[in-house]
């Protein structure tokens, strides 16, 4: 990989353009022996391209795509909406076996040029639902970080961009090569865990109706066992009758409903206490730190540890 263009439109966002230029544009790096590449910035029609924030002067056209390595694409506001001539180059990009790679919401020009389908892709989490309904035959996966589908790769929002990028550095040049330029640009090599953890579930949203009373009573004794059997005795109910009432109404089971409640009170306590990830377990009411780390991981993609040094209140107490 030696070549790398950078299709940006109308729209541009400057920290996504950013994110992009700090792993592929650094033209001058004596502390080690990382590859320098061939970078250039592209747009449809040269000349003022807008940005969100400032502007770009921008000279060279979408022929810098034709032979380049790596084509990266920068996110954009009105990201639904792209120059058919970028859609095309973008494309014929991939099509010819070239890297192709999009930024946040860049995978919607993915998704235009047809790169998408039947392949994993991912975007910032508050689009997934969005993207998956615009792409049908797409696998969106909203919890991760990136994805590398072949030569296809999507990011997550903002600072998942660089985490995409070091990615395909470590699979093109090596393990060495991605931890030189993560050094470089300070930051982890590769970060834990994935987007699902940065999605807020608050503690206590009852949404059912005629269980409403149970819902309430039920996080109220979070820290207790609850069984169906125990959880339909109190809705007067038997549990056979609780169960299909509790799906009709939540959408869920009572067990995947009560698991994701807990995770997001342990959520709560590793950010803003100093209990134990022991003490947090049975607090919310897995009784110990394995199951805790069981449930935390598959629903967060990080263990508790992890998450509570990313993200603990310096001043929790």
């Amino acid at each position: 990989m030696k070549k790398v263009a950078v299709v940006v439109q109308d729209g541009v966002e400057a920290f996504g353009l950013g994110a992009i230029c700090e792993v592929w544009n650094e033209p001058y790096h004596p502390e080690d022996d990382n590859p320098v590449f061939d970078f250039t910035i592209c747009t449809p029609e040269p000349g003022r391209v807008r940005g969100s924030s400032v502007d770009l002067h921008v000279e060279a056209s979408l022929d810098a795509t034709a032979d380049a390595d790596l084509v990266c694409v920068a996110p954009k506001r009105g990201y639904r909406h792209h120059h058919p001539a970028a859609v095309e180059a973008v494309r014929a990009a991939g099509e010819r076996g070239a890297y192709v790679s999009a930024h946040c919401t860049g995978a919607w020009l993915l998704g235009e040029a047809g790169l998408l389908d039947g392949r994993e892709c991912t975007t910032h989490w508050r689009y997934g639902t969005e993207l998956q309904e615009a792409f049908p035959t797409a696998v969106v996966r909203p919890e991760v970080l990136y994805v590398l589908d072949g030569n296809v790769l999507t990011g997550a929002g903002s600072a998942a961009g660089i985490d995409a990028s070091l990615h395909l550095v470590r699979r093109v040049f090596g393990a060495r090569t991605a931890a030189t330029t993560a050094r470089r640009i300070v930051m982890p090599p590769h970060r834990t865990g994935g987007q699902a953890q940065f999605v807020r579930t608050p503690v206590g949203q009852v949404e059912a109706e005629t269980l409403s009373p149970v819902l309430e009573w039920a996080l109220e004794h979070v820290d207790e066992p609850l069984p169906v059997d125990r959880l339909a005795a109190v809705a007067h109910m038997s549990p056979r009758t609780f169960a299909r009432r509790f799906r009709d109404e939540t959408g869920t089971t009572p067990l995947q409903w009560l698991t994701s409640q807990r995770i997001a009170l342990a959520e709560q306590l590793l950010e803003g206490s100093t209990l134990s990830v022991e003490q947090v377990a049975s607090r919310v009411g897995f009784g110990n730190a394995a199951t805790l780390r069981h449930h935390f991981t598959q629903a967060l993609g990080t263990t508790p540890q992890e998450f509570r040094r990313t993200f603990a209140c310096a001043d929790a107490g």
